[in-house]
């Protein structure tokens, strides 16, 4: 296996249960990459170097003995995101100040563990989530490994980053209005927003009011697949327990001929927003490309309605329910504290009507697959924009900006529904750009399978970024 980036996930596990490499040996190069790349990349909040070099020695040990069976990662080196809680490590959420330990594991990594991962590390993200970038002064600038003058998205850009130049095989992030989506487009890799519940959020019974949830990042649909499996479960205390999938089986097969809406139009927003002609005519491309594998494609457009006003008191009252959670609020970004203070406003009856109104939007919005299997959208409306773009901003030019790059992956956090952002090619900069399949509630193994089937067609796992 190479040293100077990480093979996938799946070939990974393969070849420590084969013997052909250790745990240890593959951590050590893992915590080598990670080092090395910091001073460019800066994709981690913290390296649990002597830790995971602990866990990657018992798990070579596991593997002499029995050979792993029944845990899929016995050995990987695998990263999360720095909003879910390792066990001995703080939990800082992109945040400034001094955070305690946290005693536990959060559930998902629990499941990770018990998969057999090496947790090696938290990575980056901005404050609380918020925004499309990961930049910050509790951290610095997280680069793009394709061009590093550019953000790799956000809230999950640690993530991509890490998994993008092949310091990980792959990684968990977390998605409440496109934070694994719109990362993963701009950074070619395959982002899954699994169904509310999939993945669990606790020690959080759901994560910002709902429209939150964990998701994986990785180079192929496979990798997607069995990380998503790995980490699928729940806590007795959470509040969405959808049905088992089995997403790594969906990735084998063919997803047979399906009706798929190709749709180009933005949700309302009331603001000012446009849709770049390179990722217009990347995403048409694609289409063109799911038509000639035998899909029956045609525009067609969900009935979004005014589905923000829905949106925000849940974004805006999960940012006043974490911002309780700072040691030292005085340190937090002016535009989180605006966002706080709009979730104190928005947090009662707002709230609820937000919350009894899902059911009709699910109604409306679902009503398009009666017709169609599958929607394509742009991921975003624009490629990566360069690092600092928004970091200087007020609230409201942060929020129009935030809207005009990333108008099209928030609405299914509303709904709570599966979505799969796959790789849709590069612009004339080299900066990639990606589509999004979007499906019903509980239609993980439908989208994974059209994504394997996609990705077959279009090899894009053979493409590395050379900016890092």
């Amino acid at each position: 296996m190479t040293a100077d980036r990480a093979e996938g996930l799946a070939r990974t596990a393969r070849a420590l249960a084969a013997g052909e490499v250790s745990s240890r040996a593959l951590t050590e190069r893992t915590l080598a990459r990670i080092d090395a790349s910091q001073p460019v990349l800066n994709a981690f909040k913290l390296v649990c170097a002597d830790a995971a070099l602990a866990e990657a020695d018992a798990a070579d040990r596991e593997l002499a003995s029995s050979g792993g069976a029944g845990r899929p990662l016995l050995g990987v080196p695998i990263a999360v995101k720095d909003d879910t809680d390792v066990a001995g490590e703080p939990t800082a959420f992109g945040c400034r100040g001094d955070f305690p330990p946290k005693k536990e594991d959060a559930e998902s990594v629990r499941r990770l563990r018990a998969a057999g991962a090496v947790i090696v590390g938290k990575t980056n993200t901005c404050e609380l989530g918020q925004w499309p970038f990961t930049e910050g002064p509790g951290f610095g600038d997280t680069r793009n490994p394709w061009h590093t003058g550019h953000t790799p998205g956000g809230s999950s850009g640690g993530s991509a980053a890490a998994v993008a130049a092949g310091l990980v095989p792959a990684a968990l992030g977390s998605d409440g209005a496109g934070s694994v989506r719109i990362p993963a487009a701009w950074t070619h890799l395959v982002g899954i927003k699994p169904q509310r519940g999939r993945i669990s959020t606790w020690p959080w019974p759901e994560s910002f009011n709902g429209i939150t949830v964990n998701g994986p990042l990785a180079r192929t649909v496979a990798d997607a697949a069995l990380l998503l499996d790995a980490a699928s479960g729940n806590h007795e205390g959470d509040l969405h327990k959808p049905p088992a999938v089995h997403a790594s089986l969906a990735a084998t097969r063919d997803p047979g001929r399906l009706r798929i809406a190709l749709s180009l139009r933005m949700p309302f927003t009331a603001t000012p927003k446009r849709l770049h002609p390179v990722v217009r005519r990347k995403v048409i491309v694609l289409a063109d490309r799911l038509a000639a594998l035998g899909h029956d494609v045609e525009e067609a457009d969900p009935r979004y309605g005014q589905i923000g006003l829905d949106f925000v008191p849940r974004a805006t009252a999960g940012i006043t329910e974490w911002a309780r959670e700072i040691p030292d609020p005085r340190l937090l970004d002016p535009r989180t504290k605006e966002a706080a203070r709009l979730g104190r406003l928005l947090g009662g009856a707002p709230l609820r009507l937000a919350r009894r109104a899902e059911a009709a939007l699910h109604r409306r919005i679902g009503a398009i697959f009666s017709t169609y299997d599958v929607i394509l959208t742009p991921t975003t409306a624009t490629p990566p924009p360069r690092v600092g773009t928004m970091a200087a901003l007020s609230g409201w030019r942060t929020d129009q900006a935030m809207i005009a790059a990333c108008p099209y992956a928030w609405t299914w956090n509303v709904l709570g529904w599966p979505g799969v952002n796959v790789p849709a090619g590069m612009d004339g900069d080299g900066l990639p750009v990606g589509a999004q399949l979007l499906g019903p509630a509980d239609s993980e193994p439908l989208l994974v399978s059209l994504a394997a089937q996609l990705e077959a067609d279009q090899r894009w796992y053979e493409q590395w970024p050379t900016a890092a």
